[in-house]
């Protein structure tokens, strides 16, 4: 959508700039003395104005201001040079990266300030009224201010303090804090986030990994551009260093000597993931980092299915109590008694598959991975863990891990590779045979898939879900998350 946007501001521009150049001002030029004196000189003055001087007076200059202003801010925006895949010597390097990127997009305030000038100075244009640049300029930058002010004052209003600071392999930053009470939000979502002593300006969205139930707000923070490489060393300068023979993580929590950095939230804020309740079955796909929006739901799921037990004990035991009661008092009122159900939650299985390349990544999850093996004890959450950079199971390369991964699975429970109870499995799942087994396990059942990773395999997955929808009763969703 922002692409198609911009492509349509350049088409804007180029018909505009070109309709000006190539024949507004060469027809001014050439036009009949006694056909100028007649109709233009009340507007251009009584000698007739040269190529130049058109370009050089008010309306020129701030349009030329303008087309640069735009062309730096979509320059910089380019994948090239927002991924930093274009390296320059020092101190042009500071072109390349997201900060060059979002701060070149604020010229637009510039710009706007040009286009009121522009538009004052119209050609052909003398009462002030028709003049109405500003009027179509008023409603973005109200709808802008507003937000702006909203987010400000809503930053304000969610005060946490930071409770856990962990830094994991793959340069991954773990940030556990208080939950404000008023703050209310669904497993899927995202909120925003600023630090100040990294930028005072700059707001960044990250996937929620805490569910709605936890008593704190957690997010896992990949190191990918300047901004959370620049999050990552503030936070590890207050981090201490582990004693010896602990975890080599750098860790940070209430107890820790030095003050922790502050940090402001704004949100929750709306995406596909949070309308998983909508479906019987989840298919959850998450390659790398793009598992965070998907930790929240599980945690959510698994909370659900405890509380469900929970209530189905306390049913359970206040059925015997109300029993006995009635045996032996022949009380009857004593069994209208029974507790409040909540609504039934619609999903009644769900699949997690994630595909990293690093076998460290494993670790951001850990606890999460172990608590859902433990508790669930129904299956109804099932996980996959797929490493990419060892050769699919069956190749001769790789039977000796895979043969070693399964003795030691078999005989303690933990997966060697992922350091949890989940067995992991070697290159890339093959899709179609996921999806047909979905339909096979689950006929007639609403499926949602939900995405977040990279675009290719996005394509593959939608495609896959039309042909099944095309073929069987089970219907699949496809939705992707912003990655």
């Amino acid at each position: 959508m922002v692409q198609t946007i911009a492509a349509a501001i350049v088409i804007g521009v180029i018909l505009h700039v070109g309709n000006h150049l190539a024949c507004d001002f060469p027809r001014l030029i050439n036009s009949s003395d006694d056909h100028y004196r007649k109709y233009l000189s009340n507007d251009f003055g009584v000698i007739k104005p040269s190529y130049a001087k058109l370009a050089s007076g008010p309306e020129g200059v701030t349009g030329v201001l303008m087309l640069i202003s735009m062309a730096i801010a979509f320059t910089l925006a380019t994948r090239w040079f927002r991924r930093s895949l274009i390296k320059f010597p020092k101190p042009f390097d500071r072109l390349t990266g997201f900060n060059a990127f979002w701060y070149s997009h604020h010229l637009f305030v510039i710009v706007y300030i040009l286009l009121i000038i522009h538009g004052v100075f119209l050609y052909l244009v003398r009462k002030w009224y028709k003049k109405t640049t500003w009027m179509y300029l008023s409603v973005p930058i109200l709808l802008y201010s507003g937000e702006r002010a909203l987010r400000f004052f809503r930053s304000g209003l969610y005060t946490v303090r930071l409770l856990k600071v962990a830094i994991y392999p793959g340069n991954v930053l773990t940030l556990h804090m208080s939950k404000p009470p008023q703050f209310r939000y669904k497993s899927g979502q995202y909120m925003f986030f600023q630090c100040p002593a990294v930028s005072p300006f700059e707001w960044h969205p990250f996937s929620i990994t805490s569910a709605p139930g936890d008593d704190y707000l957690s997010v896992h923070i990949r190191q990918l551009g300047d901004w959370t490489q620049e999050l990552r060393r503030v936070f590890s300068e207050a981090c201490e260093r582990p004693e010896a023979g602990m975890s080599g993580l750098l860790r940070a929590d209430e107890t820790t000597t030095k003050s922790l950095p502050k940090l402001l939230i704004d949100g929750p804020y709306g995406a596909p993931a949070q309308d998983y309740r909508k479906y019987d079955v989840l298919l959850l796909v998450g390659l790398g980092i793009g598992a965070t929006p998907f930790i929240s739901i599980l945690k959510d799921l698994l909370n659900n299915i405890v509380k469900m037990e929970e209530q189905a004990d306390s049913v359970s035991d206040i059925s015997r109590t109300s029993d006995l009661t009635i045996g032996s008092n022949d009380t009857p009122t004593s069994s209208k008694v029974s507790p409040k159900r909540k609504k039934a939650v619609r999903t009644t299985n769900a699949y997690f598959y994630w595909v990293t390349r690093e076998q460290g990544s494993f670790d951001w999850f850990k606890g999460v991975m172990n608590e859902v093996a433990e508790l669930d004890q129904r299956g109804l959450i099932e996980m996959h863990n797929y490493l990419t950079s060892v050769y699919e199971e069956g190749d001769a390369r790789s039977t000796l891990i895979t043969m070693v991964q399964a003795l030691n699975h078999a005989k303690n429970g933990v997966d060697i590779v992922s350091g949890t109870r989940v067995r992991t499995h070697f290159a890339r799942p093959n899709w179609k045979k996921v999806l047909s087994k979905l339909c096979s396990k689950h006929c007639n059942a609403r499926i949602g898939v939900f995405y977040c990773g990279a675009p290719v395999l996005a394509k593959e997955l939608s495609k896959l879900c039309y042909d099944f929808n095309q073929k069987g009763s089970t219907k699949f969703d496809f939705h992707k998350e912003h990655f």
